[in-house]
């Protein structure tokens, strides 16, 4: 049945929350300070923001005036495009140490494949990861030719992709190389930006439950064994995300959602991002 603080083991053994926050474009700092320290007063075990976000800073007042303690909160960063390369990437990681006021980070992903230098930053995420700056290292955004060549050059997989992730874009060619090569899949926009839940299929499965359809496409989420990082400011929804532990798709509900696929981004494809 899973609970909030449930987690999936990543390929080094690191035990990953399967249920956060995500903090994107929570630009007010004090909006982002509260919907961050709601969302960890109500339980939540983890937080993913990327320097890009310019959160990261609320990120850590948020975790040092709630009563959890660092080890107890995953806490996952990302690279930005102008940053990356191999030297760049060890600055940008430093900046983003100082702006969350820790030492070390959980996960840090290269945000984009920024062509000719996403194989450079992945080296130095690997680095940051050797000197046991970080405790696991990912990606995001990328497509299975871009896994692939980083294999080439890499010492240690990803652990984590990334990727926008939702019933109208459920990735199942991605999700299946991903598991062939042990690389956990996390579902960002896993709400399709909103879009989704105004999806009548969902609606109905939804009545039978009692839930709402951000709260069926998230226990989608979680029995299709992605990571999930729904984002709100909202405190009922902070909350309203969190309450899906207490019911299980039947497989017949879980197979409707699948089949409402259509391919459909909300978000850039990593293949044509304007870097």
């Amino acid at each position: 049945m899973y609970s909030i603080t449930s987690t999936k083991k990543l390929h080094n053994g690191i035990e990953m929350p399967r249920f956060g926050l995500g903090v994107y474009k929570m630009d007010d700092p004090e909006e982002a300070f509260n919907s961050i320290k709601k969302a960890l007063d109500t339980g939540y075990v983890a937080v993913d923001t990327a320097a890009f976000y310019k959160n990261e800073q609320q990120v850590g007042e948020a975790l040092r005036t709630s009563n959890k303690k660092r080890e107890d909160i995953f806490i996952t960063s990302k690279v930005w495009n102008t940053d990356q390369g191999y030297d760049e990437t060890l600055r940008a990681f430093e900046k983003t140490l100082t702006e969350l006021n820790t030492d070390y980070l959980d996960l840090y992903l290269t945000h984009w494949p920024v062509p000719e230098k996403f194989t450079e930053t992945y080296r130095a995420i690997e680095r940051l990861y050797d000197e046991k700056l970080i405790r696991a290292t990912g990606v995001s955004n990328h497509e299975i030719h871009h896994l692939e060549k980083l294999f080439a050059t890499a010492n240690i997989k990803p652990m984590v992709n990334q990727v926008e992730l939702h019933p109208y874009l459920s990735q199942v060619e991605l999700r299946n190389y991903c598991k062939e090569n042990d690389i956990v899949i996390t579902a960002w926009s896993p709400l399709g930006r909103g879009h989704v839940l105004h999806d009548e299929t969902i609606a109905e499965i939804g009545s039978k439950y009692g839930k709402s359809i951000a709260q069926i496409i998230i226990r989608w989420h979680l029995q299709s064994d992605h990571i999930v990082i729904p984002k709100s400011v909202t405190p009922s929804r902070i909350e309203e995300n969190a309450n899906v532990f207490d019911f299980e798709l039947t497989s017949e509900d879980m197979a409707t959602i699948d089949n409402i696929n259509h391919n459909e981004r909300f978000g850039s494809h990593p293949d044509h991002f304007k870097y």
